[in-house]
Parts: structure tokens; C-alpha cells; sequence
């Protein structure tokens, strides 16, 4: 007699939708935001030109992609997320070729261009995207985890992207790598960006009890703010002005650290303390994550995340460049705030505005942020020219613009609260 058959539900597939947003985020900063470096250093190995000349290619990748990511909304809208993201993965791929092939100025603008308007559809914006379609009561934990692949594409990408030069040249490694995020891409969107939980009848979360996509709706009763309005908004001010703040000291800071210590430390050395700060950063996400959902108040989550930045920063002025044991715990402290600096925001998002909205202000908040951190390198370089004193005189400088950068930004995610949370902790004691 054949036992009775057990109608198992089919497992989640958000499940598989986090994992996929893990490897595309792995690809998108892998290649995007840790690759440029990279590339700067070896088109100023191959070529005469000046490093201030291919220091603006760089600034002009950057600011490209904080105007395509302000417009993904509209290219979600019109040719739909997986071909968006296909797209963009081409166009990378297309353009780190051109950074290794150009020989003239233009054509490494070109590729410039090029880059940066194609890994942001791997980035921030995406992730998000992705991953709230499918999660809203477990979206903290969900971002969390898609997010840590854009740690882990730093651990692998930098030293892979100096492996590969070194193994095939630089053409070769960039035609390597790019038909690597072209197939994988496709691959994603092919069989996993292309479902949603509608077209494959499964709840948000996974779970039948949670709410539905109208009570969701009627829970967040913000009010819409459609054009012009959303700019006058105090809620989306302070979000994109803690955002970009905060980034722009974090950016500042991650351009310079390996040059200010290394003398000290030692580069080997420096390079492995660069790596256990890109740690401390999925440590501090995963932390930050569990934080949201015990205690809810997104905005506090994030301004904490600053102030131990802060400290951090704080600790390496403090090490005076040459205690081994204050480096290490300063880098480790600022860096468990790395990855929260782009994850918590668009957790803040969804609490402080209407659904319809989010979408929107995330990308703009993004798209903000990405814009003002193409400055941060040469800002930061600049206090440390010798016009601001001696060797010491600079590095208190450095850390000092970077601590009150730090505090401002903490103070910009505090300074709004939704009125209605009041009223509804009122109601509640």
C-alpha cells in the first residue's frame, strides 16, 4: 500500500531572488566601484597621460551613473527591470573594454560614460528594486543579505582584477570579465528577475499570514508627493542630505587610508587591514539588519552607524599614524558602517514615505549620494596638501573634516521623525 501523498507549498523564491541580488551586486560594485581604481592605475601605465586627466574619467563615471540611477524608475517603467538590467550589464562590459583599449582622451571619456551608466543597473537602485518586490515585513533582513554582495565584490574583485592583468593584460582581463557579467546577467534575468510573487501566486515573505500588497497600502499613510513636492519635503531632505553626507566622508576617507598608513603598516599589511574593514562591513549590516527589526526606528539605526564612524575616525587620528593596534581598531570600527551607508537608506524610505514613492526617492536619494562622493577623493586630497601645514597638521585635518562630516550626517537622519509615530507611541503607553 503506497503511503498517503503529502501536498508540500513550493519553497519561497524569494529565497532564490535574494541570492540572485547577492551575485549581481557582487558583479555591479565588483566591476563599477572597486574596478575604477584599478583602472586608473593601469591606463596610467599604458599611457603619457596626466593622472589629474584620467582622475576626471573617473569623476565623470560617477557622476553618469547618479543620472542614469535617477531616472531607473523610468526605464524600469518603460522596458522593464530584467532588460534594463541586461542592458546595463553590456554597456559595462563595453566600457571597461574601452578603459583598457582607448588611446585618446575622448575615447577614454567614452568608455567612462560608458561604465558608469551601466553598472548602476547593478547597483543600489537595483538591489532594492529587486528585493521589495518580494519582501516588505522581512525586507531588513532580505537588503541585508543582497547588499553583502557588494562587500564581497570588493574582496574578490580587487585583488581578482590585478590577478587577471597580470595573467592576460588588461584587454584580456576586461574582455574576460565582461563576458562573464553579460552571461551571468542574462542568466539572472532570464530565470529569476523575470517572476514575480503575482505571476507565480506567492505572498510577500513567504508567508500567508503577512500582509497583502492593499493592507501594506493602508498601513503606510503617508501622503503621496508627487513632483516638485517631494523636493519641499523635510522627510526626504534630511534622508538624501544624510545620505550623501555620510557617503561623501566614507568615500573621502577610502581613498586616501591605504596611502596615509601604508608607510607605517606596511602595504601587505594595509591591504589585509582594507579587507578586515570590508568585513566589519557585512558584520555591521547584518547587525544593523537585526537592529531594525527588534527596535524599528530606521533613522536611529543609521545615525548610530555614523557616530561609530565617527569613532573610528576618531581612533586613526588618534594612532597618530604609526600605533599598529589603533589603525586596526579604528578601520574596524569605521568600517562596520560601510555597507549600512547604502542599505539603511532605502529601509528609511519605506517607513517614511507613501509605497508609491518609494521607488522614486530611492533612486534619488541614491542618485544624490553618488553625485556628491565623485568630489570626496579630490576634496580630501586636497586637506592634505601642504598648504595646510606639516605631515601631522594635514592628517588632523583630514580626520577632523572627516569626524564633523560624520557627526552632520548622524544629525541630518535625526533630525526628522513622522509625526504620527509620536501619536501611535503615545496611543500605546
Amino acid at each position: 500500500m503506497n503511503p498517503p501523498q503529502i501536498n508540500q507549498a513550493p519553497k519561497f523564491f524569494g529565497i532564490w531572488v535574494v541570492r540572485a541580488a547577492f551575485i549581481l551586486a557582487i558583479l555591479g560594485w565588483g566591476v563599477g566601484f572597486y574596478g575604477p581604481p584599478i583602472y586608473l592605475a593601469e591606463v596610467a601605465q599604458r599611457t603619457n597621460w596626466s593622472l589629474s586627466l584620467i582622475s576626471l574619467a573617473v569623476t565623470l563615471h560617477f557622476l553618469v551613473g547618479a543620472l542614469v540611477i535617477a531616472n531607473l524608475p523610468r526605464l524600469y517603467a518603460r522596458a522593464g527591470l530584467p532588460a534594463t538590467t541586461v542592458g546595463g550589464a553590456i554597456l559595462t562590459a563595453v566600457g571597461v573594454v574601452g578603459w583598457a583599449t582607448a588611446q585618446e582622451p575622448w575615447q577614454l571619456f567614452l568608455a567612462a560614460m560608458l561604465t558608469g551608466s551601466g553598472w548602476v543597473t547593478m547597483g543600489a537602485v537595483a538591489v532594492n528594486t529587486i528585493v521589495a518586490v518580494w519582501y516588505d515585513k522581512n525586507r531588513p533582513t532580505a537588503l541585508s543579505k543582497a547588499y553583502n554582495g557588494a562587500s564581497v565584490g570588493g574582496v574578490i574583485f580587487s585583488p581578482l582584477w590585478v590577478a587577471l592583468i597580470a595573467w592576460m593584460g588588461f584587454t584580456g582581463a576586461a574582455s574576460f570579465v565582461g563576458v562573464i557579467v553579460i552571461v551571468v546577467v542574462l542568466l539572472l534575468a532570464c530565470y529569476i528577475f523575470t517572476k514575480t510573487p503575482e505571476s507565480i501566486g506567492q505572498p510577500l515573505d513567504g508567508d500567508d499570514s503577512n500582509t497583502t500588497i492593499s493592507q501594506r497600502l493602508e498601513r503606510n499613510r503617508s501622503e503621496s508627493l508627487p513632483g516638485a513636492a517631494l523636493w519641499r519635503n523635510w522627510a526626504f531632505i534630511t534622508l538624501s542630505a544624510g545620505m550623501a553626507i555620510g557617503l561623501f566622508a566614507q568615500i573621502g576617507l577610502l581613498a586616501h587610508l591605504f596611502n596615509l598608513f601604508s608607510p607605517a603598516v606596511g602595504a601587505q599589511q594595509m591591504g589585509w587591514l582594507m579587507g578586515l574593514g570590508t568585513a566589519c562591513a557585512i558584520g555591521g549590516r547584518s547587525i544593523a539588519a537585526r537592529a531594525v527589526q527588534r527596535f524599528g526606528n530606521r533613522r536611529s539605526v543609521a545615525a548610530v552607524g555614523y557616530l561609530i564612524q565617527a569613532l573610528g575616525s576618531t581612533t586613526l587620528l588618534l594612532s597618530g599614524g604609526d600605533s599598529i593596534w589603533l589603525i586596526t581598531l579604528g578601520v574596524m570600527l569605521f568600517g562596520s558602517g560601510i555597507g549600512n551607508a547604502t542599505s539603511i537608506p532605502p529601509l528609511v524610505a519605506q517607513s517614511d514615505f507613501a509605497p508609491g514613492d518609494v521607488a522614486r526617492v530611492v533612486a534619488l536619494i541614491v542618485a544624490i549620494g553618488q553625485g556628491t562622493y565623485a568630489f570626496a577623493p579630490a576634496f580630501f586630497g586636497l586637506l592634505q596638501s601642504d598648504v595646510y601645514g606639516g605631515p601631522g597638521a594635514m592628517q588632523s585635518l583630514f580626520f577632523a573634516t572627516a569626524i564633523g562630516i560624520q557627526i552632520l550626517a548622524a544629525a541630518a537622519y535625526l533630525a526628522y521623525r513622522r509625526p504620527h509615530m509620536t501619536a501611535r507611541a503615545a496611543d500605546t503607553a
